[in-house]
């Protein structure tokens, strides 16, 4: 009689590419199975959570997976063993206990593994240290889940009542909303200040040139404001001579910086690729699930890339140094440098690096999409940067005299490359700065001089990478929330992004006040920074996970109870205008749509007519009399523009008053939300005049 068929071991990743990767480094022994992601979730139509019994989540099978779980489990009826071995984090532990319950796994058989790259010995220590699931990491996720679920489904029909269907509030999108609407705040109440520069072109006796600018008067540094001042300093040093003081040389050290995590990797790929922080993600995806290397395989080229870590292994440490050794030379061997991970990081993975050193990002050209190339080559460049040496630079710096006037000048000169022979990035476009020999006393003669009034700017609109360095600083979010969350707050047209920066669309100013003003108390940065700080207590154990909840939920439910009263007091009906509806004669009337208010017929749905609705701004334009109308550019943006365009071309982001500017012609407008003032639409004209 024939032998009974051995069972085979399952194990069960989120991936279709990860699996394909397991295959390579698991025997025949192994059968493996992708569940595609979560399998379970919160139901969509309705809150899932049952408040009055101690919040107790309603998980149900997300729709189309119910034929996936129906093949794993009669794979799971012909396994010995089933391994769980979904992403080494909180939500890949959730999936892993979601998997456990719905396709009814014996706990006893069941293990689950982790491992931080997907190489041949991280995947067979991780079956070797295999464990049961962490129900710690499980609640930490649950607490998140159901926290943003009730967040978002109790404040949200708020929205709708106020402006319109399909708009949504959450913990950290409402945050990032924040700081954009803030920052646009900002820069309507800035008020430039102006400044002079004066900078020198001087020689040496020796006809060597050099460039020198002003500092201050009697040693002190000081800036120069008003036109006369600038106007006597010039007149002070006209064909004066200039006297060398001091000269001092020595040398400074740039040091290479930290391998990637999350937040930074995402940063530096907007900044040097152009890509999005969700497009990186979903390529570093690819990266670690495996990529078909020719005459190789499936192999995952990258470690975990969802981490707040900068630690690397001593493993990954000694394949950086034989690489180094053997690519650039024993010169550029360091001892292993250890980098100071963020107090408040989680510390759970190594920072994202190469799965293989030696896999240099042109010996795997071949095999990679033009995305694929890029992000490898910014991320194995990075990690063999991060365990080079410092690069050196001698300095010289100098100060020069001319009368009571000081004037500075330096230059660098690259000595020695250290780590920038490997990743120069930032550094591509700076150029050494030679200085000829001086001597202390040495005469030197003004070849020119150069003076220019500067006005100061003010602060930067947020790009995605400031954006998510600012939510990374001040401790909201976590490594797998940034990318969503930019995701989340532009599909729902709070913001708009042009030219790599972020505006806030009427509508999106419209949901930020709401937030403001009636929950204020419960999303805010320092708020939601605490609250990140409490999941992580859940984490490590030392907190009972709804224990969150039962403190949250009265002061949410105490703030919506009074929004509810003041947004009963202020709902408005469609506002009816005088525009006649040409379709069928009614009078049209004010609607919020994608990007903000447009006109439409009250007749919906039998009229379907619908105007694009322009505000008059209650002056004439100051080119050509025509009334200034407020518009809204492509992407939500609202502007000032004038009825006769294109042929006039008046166009403002602030309301115009009507007049032109006394001192350059430009059009006046008017700036502020605290304190209004006039001011010169044109940014190198200082004139201003308060309301």
């Amino acid at each position: 009689m024939a032998a009974a068929a051995k069972k085979k071991n399952l194990v069960i990743v989120e991936s279709p590419a990860k699996a394909k990767t397991l295959k390579k480094f698991l025997g025949s022994n192994y059968k493996i199975e992708a569940s595609v992601g979560h399998v379970r979730d919160l139901p969509k139509s309705e809150l899932g959570i049952n408040i009055e019994d101690d919040f107790e989540p309603k998980y149900i099978t997300i729709r189309g997976k119910g034929q996936l779980l129906a093949n794993l489990r009669k794979e799971v009826k012909k396994a010995d063993k089933v391994y769980l071995a979904t992403d080494p984090d909180r939500e890949g532990e959730a999936i892993s206990w979601h998997l456990l319950y719905a396709l009814k796994l014996d706990p006893k058989n069941t293990y689950r593994i982790t491992f931080n790259e997907i190489t041949k010995s991280a995947v067979k220590r991780s079956i070797s240290e295999a464990r049961e699931i962490d129900m710690d990491l499980v609640n930490a996720q649950q607490a998140r889940r159901t926290l943003d679920r009730i967040v978002g489904y109790k404040i949200s029909p708020l929205l709708w009542k106020k402006v319109k269907k399909g708009l949504s509030a959450g913990r950290v999108q409402s945050v990032a909303l924040g700081l954009i609407c803030d920052r646009e705040e900002e820069i309507e109440n800035f008020i430039p200040e102006k400044y002079y520069t004066i900078d020198l072109q001087l020689k040496t006796s020796k006809n060597k040139k050099l460039k020198a600018s002003f500092y201050g008067e009697n040693g002190k540094k000081t800036k120069i404001s008003a036109d006369e001042d600038a106007e006597r300093i010039l007149a002070d040093i006209d064909n004066k001579d200039y006297i060398v003081k001091t000269v001092k040389r020595g040398s400074r050290k740039k040091n290479p910086p930290a391998p990637f995590t999350t937040s930074t990797l995402q940063q530096e790929a907007s900044k040097l690729l152009n890509f999005t922080a969700r497009k990186t993600m979903q390529v570093a995806q690819q990266l670690y699930e495996g990529i078909d290397i020719k005459g190789e395989g499936t192999i995952g080229l990258v470690s975990y890339i969802r981490t707040d870590s900068v630690r690397i292994s001593d493993e990954a440490y000694e394949q950086a140094r034989n690489l180094i050794e053997e690519k650039y030379g024993k010169d550029f061997i360091e001892e292993k440098k250890q980098y100071k991970t963020d107090e408040r990081a989680q510390d759970a993975h190594e920072a994202i690096r190469p799965s293989y050193a030696d896999k240099t990002p042109e010996s795997i050209i071949g095999s990679l999409t033009k995305d694929q190339y890029k992000l490898y080559k910014l991320i194995w460049e990075r990690f063999i940067a991060s365990q080079m040496p410092a690069a050196r630079y001698s300095t010289v710096n100098v100060d020069i005299d001319c009368g009571k006037y000081n004037f500075k000048a330096s230059g660098s000169v690259l000595e020695y490359e250290g780590y920038l022979l490997v990743y120069k990035k930032n550094e591509e476009k700076a150029k050494d700065t030679l200085m000829p020999e001086l001597t202390e006393g040495e005469k030197l003669t003004c070849a020119n001089v150069e003076s220019a009034p500067h006005f100061t700017q003010p602060p930067a609109r947020y790009s995605e990478a400031l954006l998510i360095k600012t939510l990374e600083d001040i401790g909201v979010g976590r490594p797998s929330t940034y990318a969503p969350t930019l995701v989340t707050i532009q599909s729902r047209n709070y913001v708009t992004k042009e030219q790599k920066v972020f505006y806030p669309t009427e509508i999106g100013e419209i949901v930020n006040e709401i937030i403001k003003s009636n929950f204020g108390p419960i999303i805010n940065y320092k708020f939601t920074a605490d609250m990140e700080e409490t999941l992580d207590e859940v984490e490590e154990g030392k907190l009972e996970w709804k224990k969150i909840l039962r403190d949250f939920y009265p002061l949410l439910e105490d703030l919506i109870e009074e929004a509810e009263k003041k947004v009963e007091n202020i709902e408005i009906e469609d506002e009816k205008t005088d525009v006649i509806c040409e379709e069928c004669g009614r009078n049209m009337v004010v609607k919020y749509g994608k990007y903000g208010k447009f006109l439409a017929c009250p007749g919906f749905p039998e009229c379907r007519n619908t105007k694009t609705l322009y505000e008059e701004a209650g002056v004439d334009c100051p080119l050509c009399s025509g009334k200034v109308l407020l518009k809204k550019s492509k992407k939500g943006r609202r502007y000032y523009g004038c009825e006769n365009n294109p042929e006039c071309a008046m166009m403002s982001w602030y309301r115009p008053t009507g007049k032109l500017c006394p001192k350059c012609g430009d059009i006046l407008v008017e700036k502020g939300t605290n304190k209004k003032r006039i001011c010169c639409n044109n940014t190198e004209c200082d004139y201003s005049e308060e309301v």
